[in-house]
């Protein structure tokens, strides 16, 4: 008797909460002052009211014709509708594109099939592609159901459709400070986290006349780790500028080559990541000036290495700006890549190229999309991947740490019992 693979016999969906907010990018960096955790004055971005909003997210929940729900999260990223990203996540718009356009699809799905799956329910709709925060979060449901098919770990159904073989190493887990800085890196020190701090580097007064107070602080925090961390701990430091480097330092790419040598000499023996050294306005611009500024940086022998997020966002620009050699290491910022395979096919586009990929996303995660990503890196070995969702570090380094752990504890598993049944 030939078994009935599960169908979607129905389709739910449940608004909730992001883990953190949206910011308006455009309005911190002008300046606005800030009381308390908001801040005040006039939004810049479209679709932002305040310039600090509540995040939110929309559950989708696929009702298999076996009784399983399986379920993901879509919403959009801290800082949306900057640096080429999508606009706000408007939740109502979303359900109502949802309703009409990709529950009919998801109806007539093969959910055991994840990549077929995802090209027939996220192929464009007249002619445009859909919303990144819809690809995701149906991503994620459609991942989960094939699991749930092949009885397996979402991991294992990345491997096997993109033809991996099962990871035995985790990834290097980054985890970011938000503005609670010192406490915060602090708390990563004593957990002795891989990669650190971030830093939420984001306007002029963190930054410092000519860069000054940002230095001081990558100096305390390799002081710090000295101070009160494990014998032999030796993170990576990743510091995340927003651009400030250019701004402040000037856009050419020599001038920004000097400072983030001085940077690092301020921490020799420590890899030194800086990511958005500097804003350039586009995707083209982007590539070309961070393509010098790697190879002045190369020509060097430095140790810093460029990160590059901004006007990086799909697919096809991770590939391109792979291709180019144009960043050391690219955040591959799952909210602004859609698809979950769009990002297993970024890693390995990197890793073609010999390209860092960092897989990342944003606070305002849930801890399912979390959860989903940590699968997706483990499967394709990337090269770090970010504690989330949230800024209060610890609930991010607990939720991505142990669903690597446990994932990476089935998987031994699993071979275990292929060893003995070979016996």
């Amino acid at each position: 008797m030939i078994a009935t693979v599960p169908t979607v016999k129905d389709v739910i969906l449940a608004p909730g909460n992001g883990s953190f907010f949206y910011d308006d990018q455009a309005a911190i960096r002008a300046g606005v002052a800030s009381d308390g955790f908001r801040y005040i004055g006039t939004p810049l971005t479209p679709g932002f009211t305040t310039i600090r909003m509540p995040s939110r997210s929309l559950g989708i929940g696929l009702v298999l014709s076996d009784g399983a729900i399986v379920w993901g999260d879509m919403m959009s990223v801290q800082y949306s509708g900057a640096g080429g990203r999508d606009s706000l996540f408007q939740i109502d718009a979303i359900e109502a594109f949802t309703r009409s356009v990709i529950i009919p699809r998801l109806l007539t799905v093969n959910v055991s099939r994840f990549v077929e799956a995802c090209g027939h329910v996220l192929a464009y709709h007249r002619g445009k592609r859909l919303p990144l925060a819809i690809e995701y979060g149906v991503s994620q449901a459609l991942l989960s159901a094939a699991a749930h098919v092949a009885r397996t770990t979402l991991a294992e159904v990345i491997c096997s459709e993109f033809c991996l073989p099962l990871p035995v190493r985790p990834v290097p887990i980054y985890a970011q400070s938000g503005d609670a800085r010192e406490i915060n890196v602090d708390k990563m020190i004593l957990k002795s986290v891989d990669v650190l701090p971030h830093g939420l580097i984001n306007s002029r007064e963190k930054f410092g006349p000519s860069g000054e107070r940002f230095r001081e602080f990558v100096k305390w925090v390799a002081k710090r780790i000295k101070e009160i961390g494990e014998p032999g701990y030796h993170p990576i430091l990743h510091f995340d500028v927003y651009g400030w480097i250019g701004l402040e330092i000037g856009m050419e790419a020599e001038k920004i080559a000097d400072f983030v040598c001085r940077v690092a000499d301020d921490v020799p023996g420590y890899r030194l990541h800086i990511e958005c050294p500097a804003d350039f306005g586009s995707t083209d611009t982007q590539l070309d000036a961070y393509a010098d500024i790697v190879s002045l940086l190369d020509s060097r022998g430095s140790n810093a290495r460029i990160v590059v997020d901004e006007h990086c966002n799909t697919l096809d620009d991770i590939r391109v700006f792979a291709e180019a050699r144009a960043a050391h290491l690219i955040q591959i910022k799952m909210p602004d890549v859609g698809s979950i395979a769009d990002t297993a096919r970024g890693v390995l586009a990197c890793k073609e190229e010999g390209i860092g990929a960092y897989v990342g996303g944003s606070c305002t995660e849930t801890d399912l999309s979390a959860r989903a990503a940590v699968n997706v890196a483990v499967a394709t070995q990337a090269d770090m991947i970010l504690a989330k969702p949230g800024m209060g570090v610890d609930e991010g380094i607990s939720i991505v740490g142990n669903e690597q752990n446990r994932l990476l504890s089935i998987l031994t598993y699993r071979r275990s019992q292929s060893f003995i049944q070979s016996v």
